[in-house]
């Protein structure tokens, strides 16, 4: 059909509504068994009355089909050359009745996304981005991690944009003056969480949120200079330095201590110390929203997995760097060349000499680690453990999930390797599979 009709080919915008999950190279394959099957009247994936439904159209899918065949067949039997007026005819109501019968089909299966909704989860890629460029400005984040897609990533991104989007930027997609069906559904079922986390952010001082942001980062925001980035204008938004006291307090008690140098202009109203005196200590409010923040996060990674995938995809595809840089040589030409790859100091091909990168490492005892090498969670019974069969090193399934062959290594067949090997020596042309 690329070739015969090209400029008469229906539209496929309607993919993004499907979950990434079903994006996947024999789906139009799956499409025409699914239609030969209710032909059948054997409902494999669908209930009885949505198969009812689409058997017509089914129907009238394989009857084009079999028109297409039927003229394809005579044409190549008779004039070959030029596909003739039948043909396009044919083709183009076949494309027609496919696109239709396969949004039908896979609307039935699952959930598809509205334009509502896909709009709405555009705006939280714009949150994500934000984020990671307020990350980056303060030191959160290094360029470095985001182009080598550090598995840990996946969370924290999503951690700071909680923050970002309830504090930083309230007017965006976590905007909860808003009604919970007017938000994404990505968040919605964490409205009335979101709201909590909102009003205690809101009486943190800017120290506070520095130290809530470290620990998000699972870092313990007690280095020498903890509070150097706090005149920043990226925290905006958050109570003055040092403005809330450390202890809870009574109502009409007054703060009797004050920090040189500091103006402490924190309107200590009701709401403000009643949400304070809820907690111990300043240590106990700040671990609670750490828990509820992480918790919001990580439910997102169950619940919405497909859509967070794909949010982050996104994301790093705009805030990682030009895959190509502009070289001028000697003669004043203007060259593309690859920027260099980031390198891991326990990776043995980084370190490797292009002569040692031919022989494959040697594996990393089971024994010796407990740990992922990445992303640094435990291994236990359910998580098991992965060695890369570029690097040797041992990691869980979710920093293994790639499959490639290593022709460099004698492996013609696909292996699994580890993200950084995947992304970093690997050519463009090996990077076609994942694991399941």
């Amino acid at each position: 059909m690329d070739e015969c009709i090209p400029k008469e080919r229906h539209g496929r915008d309607y993919v993004i509504k499907f979950p990434e999950d079903l994006l996947v190279d024999n789906l139009r394959n799956h499409m025409l068994f699914a239609a030969e099957c209710l032909m059948a009247r054997t409902y494999i994936d669908v209930d009885e009355a949505d198969g009812v439904r689409l058997r017509p159209l089914a129907k009238d899918l394989l009857c084009s089909l079999e028109l297409v065949r039927t003229v394809l067949r005579e044409q190549s039997l008779s004039q070959p050359g030029p596909y003739s007026e039948p043909v396009r005819r044919a083709l183009i109501r076949f494309d027609m009745l496919f696109a239709e019968f396969e949004l039908s089909y896979v609307s039935s299966l699952v959930s598809v996304k509205s334009p509502e909704e896909i709009y709405k989860q555009q705006e939280i890629v714009v949150l994500f981005c934000e984020t990671v460029t307020r990350a980056l400005k303060l030191g959160y984040l290094t360029q470095e991690m985001i182009d080598g897609y550090e598995p840990e990533l996946m969370f924290t991104i999503p951690r700071l944009a909680i923050i970002s989007g309830l504090l930083i930027y309230p007017d965006g997609p976590l905007n909860l003056e808003r009604r919970p069906e007017e938000i994404s559904r990505v968040f919605s079922p964490f409205y009335v969480l979101l709201r909590k986390i909102r009003d205690l952010l809101h009486v943190l001082s800017k120290e506070e949120l520095y130290v809530l942001e470290k620990r998000v980062l699972n870092e313990s925001g007690t280095d020498l200079q903890p509070f150097s980035h706090v005149d920043s204008p990226e925290f905006r938004g958050c109570a003055a330095p040092c403005a809330c006291p450390s202890a809870p307090r009574h109502l009409g008690q007054a703060s009797s201590s004050t920090q040189a140098g500091v103006v402490t202009c924190v309107p200590q109203s009701t709401r403000w110390l009643e949400l304070r005196s809820r907690y111990n200590n300043t240590e106990d409010m700040i671990h609670t929203l750490f828990v509820c923040i992480s918790g919001v996060a990580d439910q997102l990674q169950t619940n919405f997995a497909s859509d967070l995938r794909a949010i982050l995809k996104t994301v790093f595809e705009i805030v990682t760097s030009q895959s190509e840089l502009l070289e001028v040589t000697d003669t004043g030409q203007e060259v593309s060349v690859a920027p260099t790859a980031p390198r891991l100091a326990d990776c043995a091909l980084c370190s490797s000499s292009p002569e040692d990168a031919l022989v494959p490492p040697d594996w990393v005892p089971d024994n010796t680690c407990s740990h992922c090498m990445a992303c640094h969670v435990p291994f236990t019974f359910l998580r098991r453990r992965h060695h890369c069969r570029s690097c040797g090193k041992i990691f869980c399934s979710r920093c293994s999930s790639h499959l490639a062959p290593l022709p460099h290594f004698r492996q013609l067949k696909p292996v699994r390797v580890c993200t950084h090997c995947y992304t970093t020596h690997l050519p463009s042309t090996s990077k076609d599979t994942s694991c399941s």
